[in-house]
């Protein structure tokens, strides 16, 4: 439970080895002409040698707390540590935020101009296309679609012009999600257990569960800097999390037995395709490993 003395507004941002990106990311926090009452950066074991150093000697013009994990739990598990520090300090408002996406100036502005319990600003690439992925509906309760995400918010407007002011999304990533404390009071902190992906997707479930709608706010702006990389992730280590995650997303909120069961078929389909027509048998191996290891995460 936060304290009872709460303070406006905190920002979290979590980094690994990407100092370049977090010294412009926090450069734009900086020039944010709403005030913020804490930057609570979450150190999540970088290897660099530099990212510590920089953090424990800045001198910029934000309020500064510095968390350096001592192991890396990914990003789920940096979240977790950064939201929960500005829970329990009692900030009323909490903006989360990757290392890898800069603000525009107004943009917390713009959100707390909106002041929804749940809300997200909208991310453009740096050459001005909107890229916002955040699902227009997300549905756990036909069995039929393959993938849950219906309708990205860049699937139904191309230009942030053409957007309304807000707009209802049902699923959110980590880049730019503020979050009113009175809903962590009902539901909680993120799962640090996913380690990455799908811990954002888990949390505006649970938010949506418990009765809070999620907004994205048109003129909240934030620019994204690496491309997304499916693929690239599936070829690495991350596909067992990517996998894992989406199988245990089905078993945890599926709305039916049929999508609960889901991922079973998910799994046969996924390593027919990587398999058989791909022969990527790596990935196969990976995908079995994560069915099971996603039903063990159901148990506990």
């Amino acid at each position: 439970m936060a304290t009872t003395d709460n303070k406006n507004l905190a920002i979290v941002v979590v980094t690994y080895n990407r100092l370049q990106l977090l010294e412009q990311c926090l450069q734009k926090l900086e020039k944010q002409t709403y005030p913020i009452d804490n930057l609570i950066v979450v150190n999540n074991a970088s290897t660099d040698g530099i990212t510590a150093g920089f953090l424990d000697s800045y001198t910029g013009s934000l309020p500064l707390t510095v968390i350096h994990n001592k192991v890396n739990t990914g990003g789920a598990g940096g979240f977790y540590t950064g939201i929960k520090q500005a829970h329990q300090l009692g900030y009323e408002w909490i903006f989360i935020m990757d290392d890898d996406v800069f603000a525009d100036s107004r943009c917390v502005e713009q959100l707390m101009a909106v002041a929804h319990p749940c809300m997200i600003a909208v991310r453009d690439y740096k050459d001005g296309q909107l890229v916002e992925r955040a699902a227009i509906e997300y549905n756990l309760s036909n069995p039929f679609y393959l993938n849950p995400k219906r309708q990205a918010v860049c699937d139904k407007y191309k230009n942030r012009s053409n957007m309304p002011a807000t707009i209802e999304v049902e699923n959110v990533a980590f880049e730019g999600f503020m979050i009113k404390s009175e809903v962590i009071d009902i539901i909680g902190y993120p799962e640090a257990k996913y380690f990455i992906f799908y811990d954002d997707v888990d949390y505006a479930l649970r938010a949506r569960k418990a009765g809070f709608s999620i907004k994205a706010v048109r003129d909240a702006k934030l620019i994204r800097q690496l491309p997304f990389d499916q693929q690239g992730a599936i070829n690495s280590w991350k596909a067992f999390y990517m996998f894992r995650n989406l199988f245990y997303i089905h078993f945890k909120f599926g709305k039916n037995i049929f999508v609960r069961n889901k991922p079973y078929l998910l799994a046969i389909g996924s390593m027919m395709v990587y398999g058989i027509r791909l022969r990527s048998w790596k990935v196969v191996k990976e995908i079995m490993r994560a069915l099971k290891c996603a039903a063990h995460l159901t148990e506990k």
